[in-house]
């Protein structure tokens, strides 16, 4: 007989919204992660009082009720809005982009004004965009292209502007008002104490086991459950029999600095092509932290190679083909669910993920939530 209903992979979002709803629901519940910590890559730790995001910065952000209300059910959240700032050859701008980066960029102050240099510099583009680079100055024109998409977004990627598709840019906000809010959604946020807190709420009761790879528990324990909510990369689980997904990564660096305030604000993108590094994050701004000491964290674009954490997938034909390549094979698999974003080859905002838990919760426990 098995052990537990079910054996959930993975102490993420979508894990621990599983495995919640699943004892809720009066299943035993297994709950295990290969790292040595819960919360998946939101997770954050306490330093000098500082909650720090160890896998970059987070912001909670949603325009659907339902999961807003259920994340309030662990956690209290504050008020924080994401202003980022983006810095260029010296000069800061606004992001996203609105009439307060145009202002800075042109020196126009009213909408008409910042819409007519933009259609001009638009005009350049004269068929459908095919690529990142078309698609940007389609958008905001020429000189924002050049000072603020194209050098960070070849540093995040590791390709020239022209070799990326135009759907990565097309969710960037473009304002013609006077609104530093990245988010159009309406209901956004940080949890109070952080992340890992919030998640151990949704754990509580549940049996989880750190430093637990799911490969040698099943060696040992095959047996161990009816399902398996398998929220690790979907081509691990096939031992990578038909080839690799491919992804982009990250390297982090923080420094604990004797400042009570380094830059002022929470984000800081570096948009140069020539700064190794994306963004700087000062992660006591995500709370109005007040302490005498400040914790930063320098966020570097990487390449991927096995091994390395697996964040951004590239959702390009050849990945994408081989993806569909692995759902076919998974299908065999009558007891396995694929889930979350390395389950499904799939980025998703927080919100995102847990609205796909939430469909998944519905399928298999008929809860609706």
């Amino acid at each position: 007989m098995s052990s537990y209903d079910y054996l959930v992979v993975g102490a993420g979002l979508t894990g621990a919204a599983f495995a919640h709803e699943a004892k809720a629901a009066g299943k035993s519940v297994l709950v295990i992660d290969r790292r040595d910590h819960i919360a998946g890559n939101v997770y954050t730790r306490e330093v000098e009082g500082i909650q720090v995001h160890q896998y970059g910065a987070h912001i909670f952000h949603t325009s659907m009720k339902n999961v807003w209300d259920y994340v309030n059910r662990f956690a209290e959240f504050n008020n924080y809005i994401n202003s980022p700032v983006a810095l260029y050859k010296g000069v800061t701008y606004n992001m996203p982009f609105n009439m307060n980066t145009f202002s800075k960029m042109w020196g126009v102050v009213t909408p008409a004004q910042a819409q007519e240099i933009i259609d001009a510099q638009r005009q350049e583009i004269t068929s459908q965009p095919t690529n990142l680079e078309e698609q940007a100055i389609s958008l905001v024109g020429r000189d924002i292209y050049e000072a603020l998409v194209k050098g960070y977004t070849e540093k995040q990627w590791g390709r020239d502007c022209k070799d990326l598709p135009a759907s990565i840019i097309k969710r960037l906000p473009v304002r013609f008002t006077y609104d530093n809010n990245y988010f159009n959604d309406r209901y956004q946020g940080i949890p109070i104490g952080g992340y890992t807190k919030m998640v151990e709420a949704m754990l509580e009761g549940v049996e989880v086991r750190l430093n637990c790879e799911y490969r040698d528990l099943i060696a040992q324990e095959p047996q161990i459950a009816d399902r398996v909510i398998y929220c690790g990369p979907i081509d691990a689980y096939f031992e990578y029999k038909l080839g690799r997904l491919e992804y982009r990564s990250l390297r982090f660096e923080t420094e604990l600095l004797a400042e009570q305030n380094h830059q002022g604000v929470a984000v800081v993108n570096y948009n140069e092509r020539e700064v190794p590094w994306t963004r700087i994050i000062e992660h006591k701004h995500f709370e109005f932290g007040i302490q005498p000491v400040t914790v930063i964290t320098r966020e570097y674009p990487a390449d991927w190679a096995p091994g390395d954490e697996p964040y951004y997938p590239l959702n390009d034909a050849k990945n994408e083909s081989l993806y569909q390549r692995y759902v076919e094979l998974s299908k065999q698999e009558g007891s396995v669910v694929f889930a979350g974003r390395l389950g499904g080859y799939k980025y998703y905002d927080m919100d995102k993920a847990l609205a796909a838990a939430f469909d998944l919760i519905e399928q298999e426990l008929q809860v609706r939530l």
